[in-house]
């Protein structure tokens, strides 16, 4: 015993001078970000200049370019276009009417869920389903044939804490095999927010029309079904798709010691575009832009290859994500990622959310570092893992995935992917934040002697994912590869 704890002393010894070295790096991080961020106003210009940054439009090529240059304006030799070719989708019109059978149909104001058909009209009865999960579902089975679903986005207040939510997409394709005619989803944000995303698990084209309306609509309607239960809806969509060109971007800055081991952190850029995205996913990826200029302002060069990611296509479906794993995979490369950061409407981070809890220890650590330059930073820690958005297709292949806790009101999320997510969202100490506090993780996990977590084999992230409750999702989508 007394052996142990004199190994376990010396090794602490040995590991001072590395911790002094880190937190004298946190520092400098902190005084850069502080001294010269770009990060708010370079996103207040891209929300100006270029507007929404839909995968496939002219605004979302013009993203791409802007944020390519802007690597190139920050001494970065190795950036790269990533172009992929898929099937992409914008909105033209959609209209929603409600009334009963036979009567004058009245106006609802709604918008079309993406990957909508390119054009339909239907009407038939309306029929509640709840929350519009697999119970909700069966228990109505023989009712929604045929018919128009009204489903929550979210879940129900008075739901059971325990009950697992679905994404809009999984609800949609529950609606098409139960054999709905269209799917009415409401908002959860409170009020008179209007929201779209993707109804599709594919990133293709669904086969029936699918809308949303508001939390206030919503609730107008529920209470009216509950008098008219033989309430009718119309919906009418038009849209176009058609294959289009995107191209991810990546900066690369290559490792001092380990140039063929990378860490990975990416965000989306592509927003949708019924605003001018700049919390989902503006409030990520000008975090990781001026993030990769701290590192070359500084001449930081940690011992592991960093790739700073702008994935495009994530709200139509991770498609630039999935592209940069399909083809790492491809070419033999994918082995070489240790890691994949996640930047997601990450806000004033508080802490480390990582899919595996065995790593607790190491962020805990690297969190009293920090807080030793930057005291708000509350050193949490969740251990969880969810579905769509970027970390997914890393994920699946068993890398490690991670993001962070953040700390912003919870009214801002609630403009995420609706008509109100625009820049007097974003509050500059807290995106300041952001830039600081993840490049600090960042430089951690990349300098690291070792890393916390190693890639799974194919029967472990099967385990995994079962264990977090992904496999009924999956499975939903088309995505489970593992079998029953």
């Amino acid at each position: 015993m007394k052996k142990r704890f004199y190994s376990f002393w010396l090794l602490s010894l040995a590991l001072v001078p590395l911790a002094q070295a880190q937190t004298e790096v946190f520092g400098k991080i902190a005084a850069e970000v502080q001294q010269n961020s770009q990060a708010y106003s370079r996103l207040d210009e891209a929300c100006r200049t270029i507007g929404h940054r839909l995968t496939g439009s002219k605004n979302g090529a013009k993203a791409e370019q802007f944020t390519y240059d802007l690597f190139k304006s920050y001494g970065f030799s190795q950036v790269a276009y990533q172009p992929f070719e898929v099937e992409s989708w914008s909105r033209k019109s959609a209209s929603l009417a409600i009334g009963p059978a036979g009567g004058n149909l009245a106006p609802l104001r709604t918008t079309s869920l993406a990957h909508a058909p390119v054009k339909a009209t239907v009407q038939a009865q309306l029929v509640d389903v709840g929350n519009g999960l697999p119970e909700d579902f069966a228990a109505k089975a023989e009712q929604v044939k045929g018919k128009i679903v009204l489903a929550q986005i979210g879940l129900l207040p008075g739901t059971a804490k325990e009950v697992k939510n679905l994404h809009r997409s999984e609800k949609t394709a529950l609606a098409i095999r139960y054999g709905a005619a269209g799917i009415v989803m409401i908002n959860n944000a409170p009020g008179d927010i209007l929201l779209t995303g993707t109804a599709s698990t594919t990133g293709k084209l669904i086969s029936i029309p699918a809308v949303s309306i508001t939390n206030n609509d919503g609730q107008a309607l529920r209470q009216r079904l509950q008098n008219e239960p033989q309430l009718q809806a119309k919906i009418a969509v038009r849209n176009r798709s058609g294959l289009i060109k995107a191209r991810n971007v990546i900066a690369t800055l290559p490792g001092s010691e380990l140039p063929n081991e990378k860490i990975v952190i990416g965000g989306h850029l592509d927003s949708w575009d019924l605003a001018t995205g700049a919390m989902d996913n503006g409030l990520g990826t000008f975090a990781i832009l001026d993030i990769a200029r701290t590192f070359q302002a500084l001449g930081l060069k940690p011992r592991r290859t960093i790739e700073f990611v702008m994935f495009m296509g994530e709200e139509q479906g991770l498609l630039g994500s999935r592209h940069m794993v399909r083809q790492a995979l491809a070419n033999g490369t994918l082995g070489q990622v240790k890691y994949m950061i996640n930047m997601d409407m990450v806000g004033n981070p508080t802490g480390v959310s990582s899919a595996q809890a065995s790593t607790e220890a190491f962020f805990k650590a690297i969190g009293q570092q920090i807080m030793a330059v930057d005291q708000a930073y509350g050193n949490t820690f969740t251990a969880s893992a969810g579905l769509h958005s970027d970390h997914q297709p890393f994920m699946l292949e068993g890398i490690p995935t991670m993001s962070f806790n953040s700390n912003l009101d919870r009214r801002i999320y609630q403009c995420y992917h609706a008509d109100c997510d625009n820049m007097d969202l974003i509050d500059r100490e807290h995106l300041q934040a952001s830039v600081r506090r993840v490049a600090m993780v960042l430089f951690a996990l990349a300098d690291a002697p070792t890393l916390p977590a190693q890639r799974l084999d194919s029967q472990a992230t099967k385990d995994f994912l079962i264990g977090q409750g992904l496999k009924q999702p999956l499975q939903i989508a088309n995505d489970w590869r593992w079998g029953d």
